[in-house]
């Protein structure tokens, strides 16, 4: 006699998966797991699968294997793992997984998703999940065997140690994950007082940055930096005295390729680039290029100025500093500011696979042409300590003014006529000078 074995049908196959998918996800474990791939597949498709334009999986090695591996690590062992600490490491990626949305939601919501905005949209309620799950993880590890006097003392204790924790490290790190993800989407309308030309030019490293031009009818040229919005008004004034002004998205923001870094890492490489553009111009005298920089602009040209003299002239406004090598380099920066921006500069080698740049101080005395430091007198707290310090070291012909009643950067607006005539007067006598 024969015995006939009933294999199940696809459709049954199916309805049986569906079953046990339901089954985990009613779960600790599977809620958890499934939370955290979400936020590992964003992080995959971020740094491997879908890179912005102009990278590859190769630059972001460090920022997406190590997270990865966490979370993957984090998902294989966590019915393994006690109650407590399961809470703890779910928090730290509820936090993760949120940052990883904020991407998205930037993006979206300026000029629609596309890439790996759909991941990182994916991510936000994978963090309410994980946010979820950790509260219950929180719930079985909570003692109820210790004294009733000592009992709501130490939750208390406990609470307040997290909220310190969260104070020093996950807003800094939210910091280096925003500024290293999220650059400027919109393009603003050009108002440069002059008619422009959209230009695009290649960095060292195979970006294409996208900017405007207006004509020098000087001979004279100077880069106005970083990007089209800010620098706009500074474009506009030298534009009115003759100068050709260009102006440009930095990488990683508006039209321009590369990862954004608002902190300005290799940021210089878009100034070297800008400088060879304008040397290319039939209008420009390769000798007269110079550039004024606001806050991080005004960094990137310290250490372009430092690595080239073709910047023959350059106005740095509002500089200060891009990591904690900074902090220890200018003096009056509190210990305070110094630990969260440690924590911040670890998050930033992190999420772009690259070393900390040099301390500003240090490159100044590198700089071989005049340079003009402007910074407010109501400022960040690091811009005066910084920028007295700068001036202190500069070997160049050098020249500093604090601006009354100026914010950070807002020389232009607290002190319009005198601003100009400063500025102005700077690159006529330094660009212009055999004219004159």
């Amino acid at each position: 006699m024969s015995t006939t074995i009933a294999h199940p049908t696809s459709a049954e196959r199916s309805r049986a998966f569906a079953a046990r998918v339901a089954g985990a996800l009613r779960t600790e474990t599977g809620l958890a797991r499934a939370a955290l791939g979400a936020v590992a597949l964003h992080t995959v498709d971020d740094a491997f699968l879908q890179p912005n334009p102009g990278t590859s999986a190769a630059d972001h090695l460090a920022g997406g294997l190590i997270p990865t591996s966490a979370l993957l690590a984090t998902a294989w062992f966590y019915p393994r793992l006690r109650a407590g600490l399961r809470a703890a490491l779910v928090f730290v990626f509820a936090f993760f997984a949120l940052l990883s949305s904020i991407e998205g939601l930037y993006y979206t919501s300026k000029v629609g998703p596309s890439g790996d905005d759909y991941t990182s949209l994916l991510s936000l309620p994978a963090g309410f999940v994980l946010i979820g799950v950790g509260v219950a993880a929180l719930w079985k590890s909570r003692r109820t065997d210790d004294p009733l006097w000592w009992r709501y003392p130490r939750r208390l204790l406990i609470t307040f140690g997290a909220l310190v924790v969260a104070a020093v490290v996950t807003i800094p790190l939210s910091v280096s994950y925003v500024v290293t993800h999220v650059g400027r989407a919109e393009v603003p309308t050009e108002n440069l007082g002059a008619p422009y030309e959209n230009v695009q030019f290649t960095t060292s490293d195979g970006l294409t940055l996208q900017g405007c031009y207006v004509k020098s009818r000087n001979g004279a040229a100077v880069i106005s930096f970083p990007g089209r919005a800010s620098s706009q008004k500074r474009a506009k004034m030298l534009a009115n005295h003759g100068y050709g002004v260009l102006v440009f998205d930095r990488r990683g923001e508006g039209e321009s390729d590369g990862d954004p870094n608002t902190f300005g890492w290799q940021g210089e490489r878009d100034v070297h680039a800008a400088v060879k553009f304008l040397q290319s111009r039939p209008d420009v005298d390769p000798d007269r290029i110079g550039a004024i920089g606001l806050s991080v602009g005004g960094e990137m040209l310290i250490e372009a100025a430092a690595e080239s003299t073709a910047l023959k002239a350059i106005v740095s406004e509002g500089a200060s500093g891009r990591s904690v090598r900074d902090d220890f380099a200018n003096n009056g920066v509190p210990w305070g500011d110094k630990l969260g921006d440690a924590v911040a500069t670890v998050g930033t080698a992190l999420f772009t696979s690259n070393t900390p740049p040099a301390d500003l101080k240090s490159l100044v005395p590198r700089i071989a042409n005049p340079v003009f430091f402007v910074y407010g007198g109501r400022g960040q707290i690091a811009e005066k300590p910084a920028n007295t310090g700068f001036y202190n070291v500069a070997k160049a012909p050098k020249e500093i003014w604090e601006v009354p009643g100026s914010g950070h950067i807002g020389g232009i607006d607290a002190q319009p006529r005198e601003y100009e005539q400063r500025v102005v007067d700077f690159f006529d006598r330094w660009l212009l000078k055999e004219t004159r």
